[in-house]
């Protein structure tokens, strides 16, 4: 017999479900997640750390699980939202079932909602702080304890995420390449890391705590600044760092390192009504002209009239037209606010990384 379970959100909603993954009572952010496919790369990205997921394709799980998408060592979502989990799933690569994932890693979900009427909620009110209980069936009091949760706003989660120290990245092709990468990993994906791989760079990652000295001592030709999950205003010690950094090496930055290099460049961020999450955003690159469909994950957006005068708008978001990358005139740095690694997602963008072994060999800004 399936176990009961309630989405509760701040502002009173309640949806009642069937328990998904984990027994238990969880809270975060509830967002939502537009992409077809790449559940799993979805649920280990760390950039999702204090948010309860909700996927708006209906059936979820039916190509399983396996040991090679994994974007991190783990899951991070605080909770998972589906329509429909499919049991029986079929895929050659598989190993296992994705609710079996979730109750693994002590993941609690909720299934059989109306995602459709959760997406809708949220994208009128904006994102919300909300609770997934199946041990807690009280709606009145799991809107208060929804209400009593933290939001992301003010939070500071890339200590929670970052490696603990500095690792090479290896998969057996050193020695083939061109340029030496440091990566501060803000929350860092692990198709970011084989990205830089192919086109050229060894990498070496570092923790978001790392120092000036701590990148410069490794002799780097470029500083890679990866995504990751919270509130950009609040991750102090990486803008202090990055402004110590500008212009020293070749810099570029993905996502949260988008909003980190705009902050140590005097700019400002502001959060989004519901975010961007999924594989099918539409970016205009305003240098060429060319319309992009990107992959996406972020609550926060730079303001791109509170950028410094050297500092050009390079992509636009077709939908509501906000700010998706920038790049210096004066120094060598550029970022965008989009995953042009994709997993899951096109690879229209794939191109910014050439840009960056571009700008490290002198062909560049």
């Amino acid at each position: 017999m399936k176990a009961k379970a309630i989405l509760a959100l701040e502002d009173g909603t309640v949806f009642r479900g069937f328990s998904y993954g984990a027994p238990g009572e969880t809270t975060g952010e509830v967002v939502f997640n537009t992409s077809m496919i790449g559940y799993q790369e979805i649920l280990t990205d760390p950039s999702y750390a204090g948010q309860i997921v909700t996927m708006t394709y209906p059936m979820i799980g039916n190509y399983g699980v396996n040991e090679e998408d994994d974007e991190s060592n783990k899951i991070w979502v605080s909770g998972f939202v589906v329509r429909e989990g499919v049991g029986s799933y079929s895929n050659w690569r598989a190993t296992g079932g994705l609710e079996d994932r979730l109750k693994r890693e002590g993941i609690v979900g909720i299934q059989e909602i109306d995602t459709r009427a959760l997406t809708k909620r949220i994208r009128t009110v904006g994102a919300m702080r909300g609770i997934i209980s199946s041990t807690d069936l009280s709606p009145a009091g799991l809107v208060a304890k929804a209400n009593g949760a933290p939001g992301l706003l003010g939070q500071e989660l890339v200590r929670r995420v970052t490696a603990g120290e500095a690792y090479e990245w290896q998969t057996g092709s050193r020695g083939k390449n061109r340029f030496k990468v440091v990566a501060i990993d803000y929350g860092i994906k692990t198709n970011i890391l084989r990205s830089l791989e192919k086109i050229g760079c060894s990498v070496t990652v570092l923790p978001a705590t790392a120092s000036r000295e701590d990148v410069l001592s490794l002799g780097p030709d470029g500083i890679f600044l990866s995504n990751g999950p919270g509130d950009p205003g609040e991750v102090e010690y990486a803008i202090r760092v990055i402004k110590e950094l500008l212009g020293v090496k070749p810099i570029f930055g993905i996502c949260l390192g988008h909003q980190l290099l705009a902050l140590a460049l005097g700019a400002k961020t502001y959060k989004l009504k519901f975010g961007h999450r999924g594989g099918n955003q539409p970016v205009k690159n305003l240098v060429t002209g060319r319309v992009e469909i990107t992959a996406q994950n972020h609550g926060y957006a730079v303001d791109p009239d509170s950028l410094p005068g050297q500092v050009d708008v390079t992509h636009m978001n077709l939908n509501d037209g906000t700010n998706e990358g920038l790049r210096c005139r004066d120094i060598p740095a550029f970022s965008v606010q989009y995953h042009p690694e994709s997993a899951p997602g096109p690879h229209d963008s794939l191109y910014l990384f050439k840009e960056f072994t571009d700008l490290m060999g002198g062909q560049g800004v």
